[in-house]
């Protein structure tokens, strides 16, 4: 049986601000071409489909549109809810889509009940295990530890339980943090109480595993595997290939995997340098059409640094400035008798920037100080200076 791994779409999130539904749509036109020429039969979705629990109109509208073509398609289709999924809202017209040949399993209570596929060498057992959230798994199944480990442990007895007799081959999607990966910026914490990671261990006796929750694909072992998400979803992800697992299992229960790469819609840089450095060097062109995060360390803070590197670089998103040294700046003021509010606010300009105002910026300062006064009739008599905070 040959098996499409992915996970984590989080359908309607954005880039710091920047709309991804377009590049999220392009996916999923990868992901059918994908479904096509590998002759794949079975697709799993490890959770984690929309980005929120209240995923905006246009999200949910694509995920109609691509569970409906992955119905049309010559695969089946198991999906699980993450954490990010609200558990109902995604589960909403399940049994009816099982008939479809899209299987939404977002329900704890059926963690021990498979869908079936079958190929020429006899059934396959599919388990969807939602994201299960200790607190809310752990009166109903008499729990007595408040961890994911837990959680994990009790449905994995479930799942080994129901496959004790039916002698078939199994998959198992789970969306957890499994010891042994490392997580990017982008993840949502899972931790309760501290107590987070799951061991490898939790999932003996599966032929294979496929997680979700972490957002780089990884190897855990040669049954365990993270896919990913199809998108970078923070800058700390700008090194990670994009993809999904393409997973043949053969009759006797041995896998052989295939990273399929995902299309790069636009790749992410983070530059490091004087400003004059970033929009001069030659050889970072490259970066021109990438989403850019920008670390300056000009140790005096240019004036419209986000406007200058933008005309270079548009697409820039994040900026910060780390200056190489500290230069002695003047110390921020507090307000005091006979001390007006202006000038405390030019040595707040002169400390952070390491440079003083210049007189525009000094005469707006005035002019922001004047509007906040409880008293602008009485400022304007006894002068600036008498402008109080």
């Amino acid at each position: 049986m040959r098996i499409l791994h992915t996970s984590d779409w989080h359908l309607g999130r954005s880039f710091h601000r920047a709309d991804l539904l377009g590049d999220q749509a392009a996916y999923v036109d990868h992901l059918l071409e994908v479904v096509a020429s590998e002759e794949v039969d079975l697709v799993v979705v490890a959770g984690d489909v929309y980005d929120r629990a209240l995923p905006p109109v246009d999200a949910v509208r694509l995920a109609d549109e691509t569970f409906a073509r992955l119905a049309a398609s010559r695969a089946r289709v198991v999906v699980t809810s993450g954490n990010h999924d609200s558990a109902r809202r995604l589960g909403f017209g399940s049994r009816l889509m099982d008939a479809a040949g899209v299987h939404v399993r977002t329900d704890p209570a059926s963690v021990g009940t498979p869908v079936v596929v079958d190929d020429a060498h006899g059934p396959v057992a599919v388990y969807g295990l939602p994201y299960l959230d200790p607190d809310a798994v752990r009166e109903p199944w008499g729990l007595t530890s408040r961890s994911h480990e837990a959680a994990l442990g009790a449905a994995m007895a479930r799942v080994r339980a129901d496959l004790a007799g039916r002698g078939a081959r199994s998959v198992v999607l789970a969306h957890a943090f499994v010891a042994g990966a490392q997580p990017s910026e982008s993840e949502r914490d899972i931790s309760v109480g501290g107590v987070q990671r799951v061991p490898t261990s939790v999932f003996e006796g599966v032929d294979y595993v496929a997680l979700g929750h972490l957002h780089a694909p990884h190897t855990l072992d040669e049954r365990i595997r993270y896919s990913g998400s199809p998108l970078a979803y923070s800058f700390s992800e700008a090194a990670q290939v994009k993809g999904s697992w393409l997973v043949d299992l053969a009759a006797d229960g041995v896998v052989a995997t295939t990273f399929v790469p995902a299309p790069v819609p636009r790749p992410l840089a983070r530059l490091r340098g004087t400003l004059a450095d970033l929009l001069a060097d030659p050889g970072l062109a490259e970066h021109e059409g990438a989403w850019v995060q920008a670390t300056l360390t000009d140790d005096v803070r240019p004036r419209q640094p986000m406007e200058q590197l933008q005309q270079r670089f548009p697409h820039t998103l994040v900026l910060a400035f780390e200056p190489t040294t500290t230069l002695p700046g003047t110390p921020v003021a507090r307000p005091a008798a006979g001390r007006s509010a202006h000038d405390v606010t030019l040595d707040f300009v002169a400390e952070v920037r390491g440079l003083g105002a210049t007189a525009e910026e000094a005469a707006l300062l005035a002019s922001a100080c004047e509007a906040c006064t409880g008293d602008r009739d009485a400022d304007r008599e006894n002068g600036p200076e008498a402008v109080a905070g």
